[in-house]
């Protein structure tokens, strides 16, 4: 959850410096060129300190650089922001202060529990579980709380002294029948929720085994989950689905997902920059054909295309003199964003049926055959074209490798495995085995449930030893999707853990 100055400030920034709970989404999805710094706490493991976190982000301000300090829930809320921006003050540093959605009112909402109710609740107490590492004890007054009737009580960072929180509560007097619960990862999709009156909290909670994460409630608003649920009712609710694909072109899909109820795990294995074949250019602006095609197979073929066209043509009516074949959502989608339509489409969608179909055409005989491509797709259209009499201009725009990931997103990624992979190219495939070991792969694949968008991505998968479950029949990633929903509500797909 992000506010929108959030957002705005996120694509604006030249540096993110960031925690351990942030969506990777907000990371993955940074424009081009943005540099990221991981100082992220666990509870056994620092990234780095907070004095030298202060002092990172007095360096990099100082470089003149636009930074933005991306932190859990709201800074302000047991986020340590206070102790930032007085270092940032004392250093002579400008700032500005964006509230976020603090874990003790997002993490209840999420549960369908309400902080308040006019019947059962007319205040808020948050509060944390933990004290401070230069403390001997805790200051926060457990026998006032305890005492204090008709009220919700919101304890953060509390699994490791939950018992003796529990304790203090219940010597002050509060009753043991009073509602509690415990929620792990809230407002994930994997989120945990262990509801218990707090004599038995401790008991139930260890025997969830919850870990950190995790918020308690504890108050008569509690007994509003029993109608106030919604975010497990979500068909991939409690499953982690990793997506390969360009964060770019991934966007929808993750939306599609999340709104589905699964935690996106996005990690793209590749990436692709322009890399332009200007003698093809060349031949392009001078060829003189009555008939000619431009030939579109993907996203970012469109993407670069039209992108150089600007740079260098400009004047889009200069398209008139072209058809227009495409195949791919992706590419469909990104030519009308371009307020272009394709004058033929194949069925199914994929790029050897668009070479078939597209070959039976009268008007591609003798036709200047514009082949838009990247440096890794395969020649099925231009063959097909060749063979039906086409003058064949294969084109490069843009050159696909693959993405390095850091030790740190490997270990994320291993933290919390997927439960389903979807893979949408066989490109992608390449890029994930170049960054894992075979045994990390065979780890990560075997225990997922791996889902090819079509044959072609299925048999790169199936060359690295992979085990296809399912392959989309219509190769789509809606349809991808689709299938992966059924079989799910039919055989179940277990979370892991």
């Amino acid at each position: 959850l992000i506010s929108v100055r959030g957002a705005q400030l996120l694509d604006q920034c030249q540096v993110v410096v960031y925690d351990n709970l942030i969506s990777d989404e907000l990371i993955v999805t940074l424009p081009l060129g943005v540099e990221t710094r991981y100082v992220g706490k666990c509870p056994d493991h620092h990234a780095l300190p907070q004095e030298e976190i202060n002092a990172l982000l007095v360096t990099l301000a100082r470089e003149g650089k636009r930074v933005v300090r991306l932190k859990g829930g709201d800074p302000f809320v047991f986020g340590r922001g206070g102790e930032e921006t007085q270092y940032l003050r004392q250093h002579g540093v400008p700032f500005e202060v964006v509230p976020g959605v603090s874990a003790g009112v997002g993490v209840p909402a999420y549960a369908g529990i309400p902080l308040t109710d006019r019947r059962k609740s007319s205040f808020v107490t948050f509060l944390t579980g933990h004290q401070a590492s230069d403390k001997s004890y805790s200051d926060v007054p457990w026998s006032w709380i305890a005492r204090a009737e008709h009220g919700t009580q919101v304890i953060y960072m509390g699994v490791s002294e939950l018992e003796e929180n529990v304790r203090r509560l219940l010597e002050g007097g509060m009753s043991p029948g009073t509602p509690a619960v415990a929620i792990e990862r809230g407002t994930f999709p994997t989120q945990r929720v262990v509801r218990a009156d707090l004599g038995t909290l401790v008991e139930h909670v260890r025997a969830a085994a919850i870990q950190p994460p995790a918020l308690f409630i504890i108050g008569e608003s509690v007994e509003q989950r029993d109608t106030g649920h919604w975010f497990e009712d979500r068909p991939f609710f409690g499953l982690r689905v990793m997506v390969l694909r360009p964060a770019f072109q991934a966007r929808p899909l993750y939306t599609d997902l999340r709104n589905l109820g699964a935690e996106v795990l996005p990690y793209p294995t590749i990436a692709t920059h322009a890399e332009f074949d200007e003698p093809a250019w060349t031949a392009l602006c001078a060829a003189q054909t009555d008939s000619r095609w431009l030939i579109f197979s993907s996203e970012n073929g469109v993407r670069y295309f039209f992108e150089h066209w600007e740079r260098t043509l400009g004047d889009i009516r200069r398209l008139a003199e072209f058809k227009i074949a495409a195949v791919g959502q992706g590419t469909l989608r990104a030519l009308h964003e371009s307020m272009l339509k394709p004058d033929f489409v194949p069925k199914p969608a994929s790029s050897r049926a668009l070479g078939e179909q597209l070959g039976t055409r009268s008007d591609v005989r003798g036709a200047l055959i514009v082949r838009v491509r990247g440096n890794l797709e395969p020649r099925h259209v231009e063959t097909a074209m060749e063979e039906a009499g086409g003058v064949v201009l294969p084109l490069n725009v843009y050159r696909t490798a693959p993405l390095d990931w850091s030790e740190t997103t490997k270990e994320k990624l291993f933290a919390h495995p997927p439960d389903v992979i979807l893979v949408t190219s066989g490109s992608s495939v390449e890029g994930l085995a170049v960054n894992l070991s075979d045994t990390q792969l065979q780890d990560l694949t075997a225990r997922a449930l791996d889902a090819s968008i079509g044959p072609a991505t299925s048999g790169k998968l199936r060359s690295h030893g992979i085990h296809v479950a399912i392959e989309s029949g219509v190769h789509t990633i809606s349809a991808l999707i689709s299938e992966v929903l059924t079989h799910h509500q039919t055989t179940p797909i277990k979370p892991r853990r």
